[in-house]
C-alpha cells in the first residue's frame, strides 16, 4: 500500500514558488465558493511521525483565509473529554457549513496507537474502524466533504530527517514521541494499513502522500483538497439509497400508542405519599451514580400538552441541582442548523457523575421533521441507524439513557388546550401551532410508531407513559428513572411504605 509513497518525488524551490501563487489564488477561490455553497469541508491530516504534519497545517494556514478555516489538534485527552463519550471532543471540533477544518490527529489517532501497542485486539480495532467509517458517512450524506491525507515516510527517511533536525541545530522540530514511536515503525505501519484499508471508501477516500520532500508534500496536498472542492461543488452530495415506500393497510391505523391504557389513575393521597418516596429514592440514587462516575440522559417526548413539564420538574425536585442540567430544544439557531442535526445534542451530553434531561430531543427529527416536512424522506429514515449509533455510544461510555413518550388522548389535549386558553398564567403555554399540530394527530402517531418499532433497544426501550391522569404519570416517569438507576449501579430500591391504619 504504502510503497508508492517512498518513490522520492520531489519538487525543486523554483517550480514550487511558480506552482504556489497559482495553487494559493484557486484555494481561495475554492474556499469562497465552498463558503458560498454552504459545504463543510474536512481535511484529516494523519501519517507517519516525522512527516511534517504541522509543518503542512501550517503551510495550509498561509494559503487559506483564516476566517473559514478552523485547526483542531487533537493529543491527549483533557480531563473534560475524558468524563464523556470518546466520540464528544470530535463533534464538537467538525465545522460549521461553509468553513473547512483541518484535524491535526483525528478519531484514527487513538485506535491505531492502541492497535499497535497490542493494547486492543483486531476484533476490538475493526470495530472503532467500522464505527469511524460509519460516522464519515453519516457526515458525507449530509453535505460534509472528507478529504483524508496520510503523510507516508519510509523507516530510513523517517531517521534521517530526525538526525538532518538535530544536526542543523533544530532538535525542537523532532516531537518528544519521536523515538518512542520510532522504535515501533513496523506496528505502527502495519495498524496504519489496516486503519486505511478498512476506512477507504468512495465518499471518504484517503490520499496517501509521499512526504520525503516537503515541497512535493505540500503541493500535494493543496492540490489534492483543491481537486476535491471542486469535484464536489461541481456535483450534487452523495445521496443515500432510497428507503422502501410505505405500505398502507386497510382499516383503522392501529399503532403501539393505541394499546397504552389511559385509565391508570392515582388518588391524590397515594399520589404525594409515593411521590415523596420515589423523590427520596431519586435523590440517593443521583448521589450514588455521581459517585460511581455514571451518567444519566433522560429524554422526553409526548404530545403537546402531554405532561413533560411537569414531569420533569418532579424529577428536578428529586436530584440535587449541582449533578443536572435541564435542556429544552426550540427550533434550531443559525449555529445549530450550520451543522449535522446531532451535533446541538452531543454538545450538552453529561459529564461523568451528571445528569442531562432533554426537553424534545434527536427524536425530533424522526416526529416534527418528518411529519411537517422538514426533512426527506431519505434524510429521516437514515436518522434512526444514525440515532440508535448515537445512543449506543452514550451507553457505550457507561451512560444510562432513558427515554420517555407521555401519551394523552386526543379529548384530554383538547381539554388541556382549552384550559390553557382560558387561564391567564397558562396562555403562553398555547400557540397556533399546536392547534395546527393538532389535526397532524394521525400522522404524528404513525411516526411514534416508527419510532418505537426502530429505536426502543433492550438498553434503551422507550417508557409509554400514560398521561391522562397527570399524577398517575409523574409517579410513574419517577419510579421508573428509580428503577433503571437502580438497576445500572446495582441498587437496592426501597418499597413505598404502606399507608397509616385508620383508628377504627
Amino acid at each position: 500500500m504504502f510503497e508508492t509513497a517512498e518513490l522520492g518525488r520531489s519538487v525543486s524551490k523554483k517550480a514550487f514558488e511558480e506552482a504556489e501563487a497559482t495553487l494559493r489564488t484557486d484555494l481561495l477561490q475554492a474556499q469562497r465558493e465552498a463558503r458560498a455553497a454552504g459545504l463543510p469541508v474536512v481535511l484529516v491530516v494523519s501519517g507517519v511521525e516525522g512527516a511534517g504534519k504541522g509543518d503542512l497545517v501550517r503551510q495550509l494556514g498561509k494559503w487559506l483565509d483564516s476566517r473559514g478555516m478552523q485547526v483542531q489538534v487533537f493529543w491527549d485527552a483533557t480531563d473534560e473529554e475524558q468524563q464523556r463519550p470518546w466520540w464528544w471532543r470530535f463533534w464538537r471540533a467538525l465545522p460549521p457549513r461553509g468553513e473547512i477544518g483541518v484535524l491535526f490527529g483525528s478519531w484514527y489517532t487513538e485506535p491505531i496507537v492502541e492497535h499497535a501497542y497490542n493494547r486492543i485486539d483486531v476484533r476490538r480495532f475493526e470495530a472503532a474502524m467500522h464505527q469511524v467509517k460509519a460516522f464519515e458517512r453519516m457526515l458525507t450524506v449530509d453535505g460534509a466533504l472528507f478529504v483524508k491525507v496520510w503523510l507516508h515516510l519510509g523507516k530510513s527517511a523517517q531517521r534521517e530527517r530526525w538526525q538532518a533536525d538535530e544536526a542543523s541545530g533544530r532538535p525542537w522540530k523532532v516531537s518528544p514521541i519521536a523515538e518512542e514511536y520510532g522504535e515501533h515503525y513496523d506496528a505502527f505501519l502495519r495498524a496504519s494499513e489496516r486503519a486505511i484499508r478498512l476506512t477507504d471508501t468512495g465518499l471518504a477516500p484517503w490520499h496517501i502522500v509521499d512526504a520525503e520532500n516537503s515541497r512535493f508534500r505540500d503541493l500535494t496536498v493543496g492540490r489534492t483538497l483543491l481537486a476535491a472542492i471542486r469535484a464536489r461543488l461541481a456535483e450534487p452530495a452523495p445521496a443515500s439509497p432510497a428507503p422502501p415506500p410505505s405500505v398502507e393497510l386497510p382499516g383503522e391505523p392501529v399503532t403501539v400508542l393505541s394499546r397504552v391504557d389511559l385509565d391508570q389513575q392515582l388518588s391524590k393521597t397515594a399520589y404525594r405519599r409515593q411521590l415523596a418516596h420515589w423523590q427520596q429514592q431519586l435523590n440517593r440514587l443521583g448521589w450514588a451514580a455521581h459517585r460511581a462516575q455514571r451518567s444519566l440522559v433522560a429524554v422526553f417526548e409526548g404530545w403537546d400538552a402531554g405532561g413533560k413539564g411537569g414531569a420533569i420538574r418532579r424529577l428536578t425536585e428529586g436530584l440535587d441541582p449541582r449533578l443536572m442540567q435541564v435542556i429544552s430544544i426550540a427550533a434550531p439557531t443559525d449555529e445549530e442548523v450550520a451543522q449535522h442535526y446531532l451535533w446541538r445534542f452531543w454538545r450538552h451530553v453529561p459529564r461523568d457523575g451528571r445528569v442531562t434531561i432533554y426537553d424534545r430531543s434527536w427524536y425530533g427529527r424522526v416526529l416534527v421533521e418528518r411529519v411537517e416536512g422538514f426533512a426527506t424522506r431519505a434524510e429521516w429514515s437514515r436518522a434512526y441507524h444514525e440515532i440508535n449509533a448515537f445512543e449506543g455510544q452514550l451507553m457505550a461510555h457507561g451512560t444510562v439513557v432513558i427515554k420517555f413518550w407521555l401519551h394523552i388522548s386526543p379529548e384530554e389535549q383538547l381539554a388541556r388546550f382549552t384550559e390553557r386558553e382560558k387561564t391567564p398564567w397558562k396562555k403562553h403555554k398555547i400557540t397556533d401551532e399546536d392547534w395546527r399540530n393538532r389535526e397532524q394527530w394521525p400522522a404524528y402517531a404513525q411516526a411514534v410508531n416508527d419510532m418505537v418499532q426502530h429505536t426502543s433497544t433492550s438498553e434503551a426501550p422507550w417508557v409509554l407513559v400514560p398521561g391522562n391522569d397527570k399524577r398517575f404519570a409523574r409517579v410513574m416517569v419517577v419510579r421508573t428513572l428509580c428503577e433503571r438507576l437502580a438497576e445500572a449501579l446495582g441498587e437496592e430500591l426501597e418499597p413505598v411504605p404502606e399507608p397509616p391504619q385508620r383508628r377504627q
